[in-house]
């Protein structure tokens, strides 16, 4: 089987099948990487640039080791460092990479869009490692992965994600994603961090009720506050946040049940949720952070046209 497209720009333009087909190669390459030897030569012809204009830690890092274990030659790009801070163009700078006989890039932009941009103009292929407040499609589709590991499914099954959901590209890719597989989606957080339309749009339930939120799924995937983002203070503090927001021990001992609880990273800790919480024995974190490589070496090896 093969991916119905050539680029991952996002989760909106994938199929079902498409997220399925990566979510199988994904628990592939997962045996992989439990072996001695962690290497295989699947994009050993293959050059991939990482193209970061914004910061980033976890996805990059992620992205470079999905490259190594798959034997792909990389370049990494920083903006801060390149000639992009003299002003070049996003597409002089891609152009300029592409004379190099680049055959995929991974980017990283503050613009939402900019991804599907240069995709027009440029033969390569494009994995979106995040754009603006758009997508994150490769994040949604670790998390996927993490839930389907241990529920099992994602059929039915019902994922709050909590917190800043206007400036989330996560919480976006998210909701297209678990939709697609059959899951029910609830949104939570202050109404200043939620758009108006985005239940009737999404076909998402919304509250404003973090206990009532928690009551009700299976899973909490709560998101990091983007205070870099916000041009405007949208709640009075990150205390009075944590009061009504924050998850602790006590909210998750008294629900009677047991819910996963994730997190893209990296945590506010003592804002989003507690230690007790984040380091707990309902937390699949670390499980995500091991995940999103797997998850990335497939996106990567079916983008280069490998079969699943």
């Amino acid at each position: 089987m093969k991916l119905s497209t050539k680029h991952l720009l996002g989760i909106k333009d994938l199929l079902k099948e498409d997220i399925q087909l990566i979510l199988s190669t994904a628990t592939q390459f997962k045996e992989v990487l439990q072996r001695p030897v962690k290497k295989v030569p699947s994009l050993r012809d293959v050059t991939i640039v990482n193209l970061f204009y914004e910061n980033s830690t976890r996805t990059r890092m992620s992205f470079e080791l999905a490259e190594r274990r798959l034997s792909a030659d990389t370049l990494n790009f920083t903006a801060s460092s390149s000639s992009a801070a003299k002003g070049e163009t996003l597409l002089d700078t891609v152009n300029n990479i592409l004379s190099m006989k680049v055959d995929m890039v991974v980017m990283r932009h503050s613009a939402s869009g900019a991804p599907h941009f240069l995709a027009k103009y440029i033969p390569a292929a494009i994995v979106n490692a995040g754009d603006g407040i758009n997508e994150h499609p490769t994040q949604a589709l670790l998390d996927a992965f993490s839930m389907q590991e241990k529920l099992g499914t994602l059929e039915g099954v019902r994922v709050a994600i909590i917190g800043d959901i206007m400036h989330s590209r996560v919480a976006l890719s998210n909701m297209y994603l678990l939709r697609k597989m059959g899951a029910e989606v609830m949104v939570v957080g202050p109404p200043t961090l939620i758009p108006k339309y985005i239940g009737e749009a999404l076909g998402v339930k919304v509250t404003y009720n973090l206990q009532q939120a928690l009551q009700w799924c299976d899973v909490a995937n709560v998101l990091r506050i983007q205070l870099e983002r916000q041009n405007q203070p949208l709640f009075s503090s990150l205390r009075e946040y944590n009061l009504a927001y924050g998850i602790k021990q006590k909210m998750l001992d008294g629900l009677g049940k047991n819910i996963v609880i994730m997190h893209p990273g990296p945590i506010n800790r003592g804002v989003e949720m507690d230690s007790e919480v984040a380091d707990g024995p309902n937390s699949i974190i670390l499980n995500q952070v091991e995940n999103g490589v797997a998850v990335r070496m497939a996106v990567l090896y079916l983008l280069a046209g490998r079969e699943g």
